[in-house]
């Protein structure tokens, strides 16, 4: 195992954001307590009605619980990992969890490569089902695998499979409030290259997801992260193809409902995303339209 200089567990906190799933937490909270790293666990439950916060104090008190009087979305990672004592943070959900020795694996290799400040590993689902389809998308990522990184360059990743230099993290503003849900990875991964990190997918390090059964709708899903790439496009691309793509919902919008609720969505918080619009590299709006990303 991996160990930390003052003989301790390996430094990497685990983060989960969490919301009236206390079956699947306490499952996941099971299997993370269980690890060889014995790594600091954060819990921050997102004004759970379930009485999930009771039963994590009960059942897991050496993990901290931060319980809030309100749901804020994906941004609550944020303040778990403001509360991480360790350098590296490691991100589960509350349906997935690490493998035994990936979070060591995952702290060697950011303390191999200084300007990584992101990694994500590949994704099972369930404990030994296949390697989930977004995996398979950034093992083959066409950037290709630039010298120095430990695997292909990607901009955009699963959160539950994220590992991130804690600073890096918090110095590109972590997962912003404004997207709230869906698809929120993929402005924090264009403000991390927009920074000068790397980011980069590996095999070595695993997690393992086993998608709860309560996910809401399909069309409701896919509205929010619709919502959220037109967003991304109006804050960091070019003012021209956010307004192209942007019409393109329109259009689409006037015969599919979950189109029209994107859009309506879309434009409600569009004042907002503009007072946070700040351009994009080149070269980074270059690898998300290699990659495909925010289509």
């Amino acid at each position: 195992m991996r160990e930390a200089a003052d003989g301790g567990a390996a430094p990497v906190s685990v983060v989960i954001a969490t919301r009236d799933r206390r079956a699947e937490l306490l499952h996941t909270l099971e299997r993370l307590t269980a690890l060889p790293e014995r790594p600091p666990v954060i819990v921050v439950d997102n004004g759970s009605r379930d009485g999930t916060a009771t039963a994590v104090a009960r059942r897991f008190p050496d993990a901290l619980l931060v319980p809030l009087p309100r749901n804020l979305g994906a941004p609550a990672r944020n303040i778990g990992v403001r509360l991480a004592r360790t350098p590296y943070v490691a991100f589960s959900d509350d349906d997935s969890w690490w493998a035994p020795g990936a979070l060591a694996r995952a702290a060697g290799i950011l303390d191999g490569h200084p300007r990584l400040g992101l990694l994500a590993g590949r994704v099972r689902l369930g404990r030994g089902g296949p390697v989930d389809a977004v995996s398979r998308k950034m093992a083959s990522a066409p950037i290709g695998h630039p010298p120095g990184l430990p695997g292909p360059a990607i901009v955009g990743f699963p959160a539950c499979a994220a590992v991130v230099r804690k600073d890096a993290f918090l110095a590109a503003g972590g997962f912003d409030e404004l997207l709230f849900f869906g698809g929120e990875e993929t402005l924090l991964a264009v403000d991390l290259a927009a920074d000068g990190w790397d980011t980069a997918y590996t095999a070595d390090v695993e997690a393992h997801h086993r998608p709860s059964e309560s996910r809401g709708d399909p069309g409701g899903r896919w509205a929010l992260h619709r919502r959220n790439d037109l967003l991304v496009c109006w804050m960091r691309l070019p003012l021209g193809s956010a307004a192209r793509r942007t019409a393109a919902l329109a259009a689409h919008s006037t015969h599919n409902r979950a189109a029209a609720r994107a859009l309506c969505a879309l434009l409600a918080r569009l004042p907002r995303a503009l007072r946070r619009r700040r351009r994009a590299p080149r070269e980074v709006v270059r690898r998300l339209r290699v990659l495909g990303e925010l289509r």
